[in-house]
């Protein structure tokens, strides 16, 4: 059994990540938060006593670390006696966790795809530019390795391999769609790391469609849906990483992905794109002075872990399966809803890095216990899924489905009642 957690990141899905594995230190073990800024390390250690969330008296420390650098990665890794690693950094450090985790044999999990800072929106499929090219090493050694264990890639990669394992006799499309229905009072904020958010949306579109590739441009291709809580929402197709998993593990044509966005998101991001202002190219001042665009946005817009405070709203997130069933045609829509006060009560974050943090921690739990221990490198849905979603049940990110006979949490047992998420763990 694998003890000892290195968290890398200090931002907001870390935040939630150190919240929840502290919760279970008593099967964890030491949790160790590392990141270039020392004191948002110390900042997030703070905010799990200030909530009690420490159910052990196990070490809870703080560390400074330049991820990029492998050798000083692994050398941390070493001194913390972690076996363990959850990367929730920047998406560019994803390759140099991996390598250190590799070299002293840690298990690695992330919760997003890696990408180059130099190259944005590469052909398809994107795990195979990076993280798939290391498979066989992580086999060799013998390395857990787990791609993409947030919420989208992540849950509903489960969601998907669920509905394949008992919903479907034949799939014809997967349509995963992530609506925020919250609002945090600011006139545009993004709510994650901006230069992320931007890079995602800046490049072609890629689906998976007709079993091919299919490119598009951002905002061509819309689509409403009638979804339960947050009702009719407008959503465009985009692309995304667990599209690029999917593809390649489940024999489904058709895997597309929508996201919700509102017109004043769609015009800020269309000003900014046409001006320019989104380039990660270096342009000189009349001063003299040498700045990238898309970093000078960035410095200037709201940090995404200053909006929780003010958020109100929930999050829909989930699968809408197609397909044939004992000779008939069948949907399903496996879904969660997550509330943006209740998290930021449980957490001090905002339902967006809840969502995506909560399941991260979900992996490390399964790793240690032996569940997910696979000692080679695995998308998602190449994983069992009931162990993941009960957990996630347990964890306050319960699963719900609507089908033809109505709308249900998968777990009947799971207790989605407005008690904190922490109490409804032990209870």
């Amino acid at each position: 059994m694998k003890k000892n957690v290195l968290i890398i990141g200090a931002g907001g899905v870390a935040q939630v990540v150190a919240h929840k594995c502290a919760q279970y230190n008593d099967l964890l073990g030491d949790i160790h938060i590392a990141s270039r800024t020392l004191g948002k390390c110390e900042a997030i250690i703070r905010t799990v006593h200030e909530k009690r969330n420490a159910v052990t008296g196990r070490h809870l420390a703080a560390h400074r670390l330049d991820a990029l650098d492998v050798e000083a990665t692994a050398a941390l890794i070493r001194e913390t006696q972690s076996q363990i690693v959850i990367n929730v950094g920047s998406s560019f450090l994803n390759m140099s966790v991996l390598s250190a985790c590799l070299e002293t044999g840690a298990a690695y999990i992330d919760t997003a795809i890696h990408e180059d800072p130099e190259k944005i929106c590469e052909t398809p499929p994107w795990y195979g530019n990076y993280e798939w090219k290391r498979r066989d090493d992580c086999a060799a050694k013998g390395v857990t390795a787990l791609l993409g264990a947030g919420f989208d890639p992540g849950v509903v990669n489960a969601y998907a391999r669920l509905a394949r394992d008992e919903y479907f006799d034949r799939i014809e499309s997967i349509d995963i769609i992530d609506i925020n229905a919250g609002d945090h009072g600011r006139y545009f904020a993004t709510n994650f790391d901006p230069e992320i958010n931007f890079r995602e949306f800046t490049g072609q579109v890629w689906s998976w469609q007709k079993g091919q590739w299919t490119a598009n441009r951002m905002f061509e291709v819309a689509q409403e849906w009638d979804l339960p809580v947050v009702g009719k929402r407008m959503t465009y197709m985009t692309g995304h990483d667990e599209i690029h998993s999917l593809s390649r593990t489940l024999d489904v044509p058709n895997i597309r992905f929508w996201m919700g966005f509102g017109e004043r998101y769609i015009t800020v991001f269309t000003v900014l794109k046409s001006l320019g202002l989104l380039s990660e190219q270096p342009v000189a001042t009349a001063e003299g002075q040498t700045v990238i665009p898309l970093k000078v946005v960035k410095a200037v817009l709201p940090d995404p872990s200053s909006l929780a405070p003010d958020y109100t709203g929930k999050t829909c997130i989930g699968d809408l399966v197609k397909g044939v069933k004992d000779g008939r045609p069948r949907e399903v829509f496996i879904y969660n809803i997550a509330d943006h006060a209740e998290a930021f009560r449980e957490v001090g974050s905002q339902a967006i890095s809840y969502t995506a943090g909560v399941p991260a921690a979900a992996a490390a739990i399964l790793v240690a216990r032996g569940d997910w221990d696979v000692g080679k490198m695995a998308n998602i849905e190449e994983l069992p899924p009931k162990p993941f979603l009960s957990l996630l049940d347990e964890m306050g990110l319960a699963t719900r489905v609507r089908d033809e006979t109505g709308d249900r949490l998968l777990n009947e047992t799971a207790d989605v009642s407005e008690q904190p998420a922490q109490l409804r763990r032990r209870a």
